[in-house]
């Protein structure tokens, strides 16, 4: 009997230490992402700004509702059919939009890149992965349309990862976005924490899950249910493409399965056959651009809406 007290006394003992810890820098892991720079991505590349592509750009600052600074390109094309908004992923920052924006661009798109709050060399202390952010996005397009000298004409997002799941939520509430590419998003903030606490801890309970949920959200001041682009996407009704790759190691491609059996027309897929989640492009190769640029001519100018494709592929 001793010896299955002290057992039980361990495991006790044991819960109460990782709840302890995750109670503490859970929410930092949650709300507070590494920052990546420039310094970052000048070990990886020398496209950084982009003048490194030879693309005239205005660098801007704007202000979100709450007063926090975010940092912006805007690319404007001479003869623009329309405007992308790229949303980058968590910890990344507008610099990994640069080769799709330059595409982008030369197909006649203007381009508009920012840093998230807290990405990049953006202000705000904590990422809410589209509770308050996606009031961000919104309050771009204001700027965008408030400006004399631009031809706005109709507004897509493009979303990678988190970006995927803030463009989902806000296309369900600004009509002014006219089409949506989804890649590599989730269904929801609580299931992708569980994945993550699964695979840093090897703990799948999720009453660790409820305790950095909570103090998240105390800490923050929003609530993680109502981020879910599952529920969300029911209110999309412009031209959406979801992409994924199906080798994803860090948000399952079922995700992005949900995501589409939730969404109405017009919708078209996109599953990559082995692609992982930061090699998506690489693995597309060529087809990656060109359907990402066709799905815009298309989604921009009401051609999807004749002709929806609903069949995952």
């Amino acid at each position: 009997m001793s010896i299955l007290l002290a057992l039980i006394l361990c495991v006790v003992l044991f819960m109460i230490f990782v709840s302890l810890l995750l109670f503490v820098i859970g929410p930092v892991l949650l709300l507070q992402p590494n920052r990546r720079t420039i310094e970052f991505y000048r070990k990886y590349t020398n496209i950084l700004h982009p003048s490194d592509l030879h693309l005239e750009y205005e660098e801007l600052w704007l202000k979100t509702a709450e007063g926090i600074d975010l940092s912006c390109w805007l690319i404007k094309a001479p003869r623009s059919k329309g405007t992308i908004i790229y949303l980058h992923g968590v910890s990344e920052c507008k610099i990994v939009g640069l080769s799709l924006a330059k595409h982008l661009h030369d197909r006649g798109y203007n381009v508009f890149l920012y840093d998230q709050r807290r990405h990049g060399d953006s202000g705000g202390t904590f990422c809410t992965y589209g509770f308050y952010e996606k009031h961000d996005t919104s309050t771009i397009i204001n700027y965008l349309e408030s400006r004399d000298d631009l031809t706005v004409g109709r507004i897509g997002l493009f979303g990678a990862s988190m970006g995927a799941a803030i463009a989902i939520q806000v296309a369900s509430i600004d009509k002014r976005v006219a089409a949506v590419v989804a890649e590599s998003g989730f269904a929801t903030l609580r299931t992708i924490f569980d994945d993550y606490q699964k695979r840093m801890i090897k703990l799948p309970w999720h009453y660790l899950r409820n305790i950095v949920i909570k103090r998240s959200e105390h800490l923050a001041h929003f609530k993680a249910n109502v981020v879910s682009p599952l529920d969300a996407v029911k209110n999309v009704h412009v031209p959406i493409f979801i992409i994924h790759g199906t080798a994803d190691d860090l948000i399952k491609y079922t995700y992005s399965r949900q995501l589409y059996e939730n969404t109405g027309d017009p919708k078209e897929p996109w599953l990559i056959e082995g692609a992982k989640h930061h090699n998506i492009a690489e693995v597309g190769g060529e087809e990656y651009k060109q359907r990402i640029l066709d799905f815009f001519d298309r989604g921009l100018t009401n051609e999807l809406q004749r002709q929806p494709i609903t069949h995952l592929q």
